[in-house]
């Protein structure tokens, strides 16, 4: 991919190379995914007037635990930097039941695409914010050197300062700073009522305002210092306003919901006890889905653009239990095929957040290489495919517990062997495992 291609403007084969960097397999779920990527750039690119008619194809991902479900969703959102949430549709109750209400999620998605717009405008004002914050420390440093040295002005001082600020000499110090405390803080702590969570946003909100802005005295150093004051005068050049607009419209045009055991909230036909629950919360979910508009304490958010991707193991219902309005508002399904041995030696060595390679650069900063042998993965492999196959199967999950009983010895021992190096073989994963593997109870306990 050339390193200047915007995310957005990649085609699915772009974009189904990048997700195979950090997700092995699953290639059918990864090009229902890249199409819908694509298809929010197709739609900005149609006339007005039809783009407003063009929704988004929701999908439904079914497929064991630990097969790449969640990653294949979340590493689509980090590539289109779009607003991303993931939520159990488990934790969800009806209206009227103890626990969280739907439009929660809306709310909750507005909240991260506020804070990725304000991180953008924050870098913007960076500089800016920095040399005010400069010029506000310098204030307190200064005039501590009193009088300035013969022949040297207040602002020639005041310059010989900075240059030694930004140099790190003054590092070490300690200055007191004034900053403003948060607005609210426990006091303003509602207690939530089911269904009504947006009027406590817009009661706490309102009481912020009203009440005045208290400052601090705070002692720390001169880094810090900066840090602080740097955050205070970047809040003050950003248009908290024009935020919370960029922030709505990225979260209506562009905004992800990943809506976890959907399976769990389906009925199985029954009429009475808690599957009556599970259906009013398909009920709720309903609207959101189809498109209606949830207030939030930044502005009404309309829902109909939001991709919204469902995912469940399905061992119990089917997709078929769910009820016919929802099932027709995922009208993509993709199955996510369980992983083989195969496909776990891969995930252990080729992407780039392998997980061997986080273990070997974990024990670098010990100062201990450690080296696995290709049969030594394919040993922790085929160990994670057999406890897998003999109890529950968590996917790929399994082997962040295999590899971790194999290496437990030497984390352990790690900073006592500074410039040594291991290498690990299948007889060294047998025996740090044997004991576990032998007794069958224990190793459905443990691993």
């Amino acid at each position: 991919m050339s390193q200047s291609l915007h995310p957005t403007e990649m085609t699915p084969r772009q974009i189904v190379a990048e997700l195979d960097k950090y997700v092995i397999g699953q290639q059918e779920a990864k090009r229902s995914v890249a199409i819908a990527l694509r298809n929010r750039w197709r739609r900005q690119q149609v006339p007005p007037g039809m783009r407003e008619e063009i929704l988004p194809k929701n999908i439904t991902m079914i497929g064991p635990t630990g097969v790449g479900k969640t990653e294949i969703a979340r590493r689509m959102a980090k590539l289109a930097g779009a607003p991303f949430i993931k939520v159990e549709a488990s934790k969800f109750t009806e209206v009227g039941y103890v626990g969280r209400d739907v439009e929660s999620i809306i709310r909750d998605l507005a909240e991260i695409g506020v804070a990725m717009v304000r991180k953008e405008h924050t870098a913007q004002v960076r500089e800016r914010a920095r040399l005010a914050a400069e010029d506000r420390l310098l204030e307190i440093l200064v005039p501590s050197v009193n009088p300035a040295p013969q022949g040297e002005g207040p602002s020639a001082t005041r310059e010989k300062f900075r240059s030694k600020l930004r140099a790190g000499e003054l590092d070490s110090r300690q200055v007191e700073i004034e900053v403003a405390e948060r607005a609210g803080g426990p006091m303003l702590e509602l207690l939530p009522l089911p269904g009504l969570e947006s009027m406590d946003l817009s009661m706490k909100d309102m009481l912020s305002n009203l009440m005045p802005k208290r400052h601090k005295k705070r002692r720390v150093q001169v880094p810090e210092a900066l840090d602080l004051l740097e955050q205070e005068e970047a809040d003050k050049l950003i248009d908290m306003d024009e935020v919370s607009r960029t922030a709505i419209r990225h979260v209506e045009q562009n905004g992800i919901v990943f809506l976890d055991e959907i399976d769990k909230i389906a009925g199985r036909g029954n009429t009475t006890g808690p599957d009556i629950s599970r259906e009013g919360v398909q009920r709720d979910i309903l609207p959101i889905v189809e498109g209606s508009t949830v207030n939030t304490k930044y502005g009404p958010v309309r829902t109909d653009h939001i991709l919204f991707i469902a995912a469940g193991a399905f061992h119990v219902a089917k997709p078929s239990d769910l009820i016919p309005e929802l099932q027709g508002r995922f009208p993509i399904r993709v199955e996510l095929k369980p992983l083989t041995k195969q496909d776990l030696i891969r995930i252990l060595t080729e992407p780039r957040n392998a997980l061997i390679t986080q273990y070997q650069e974990l024990l670098r900063t010990e100062g201990v290489e450690v080296t696995f042998t290709p049969a030594a993965i394919e040993e922790l492999a085929e160990i994670a495919t057999q406890v897998n196959s003999q109890g529950e199967n968590i996917g790929a999950r399994r082997l962040h517990t295999v590899l971790e009983r194999t290496v437990e010895e030497v984390s352990y021992e790690a900073p006592e062997m500074r410039g040594q190096a291991i290498q690990i073989t299948p007889e060294y994963i047998r025996k740090q495992l044997s004991s576990i593997l032998q007794d069958q109870d224990l190793s459905r306990f443990i691993l």
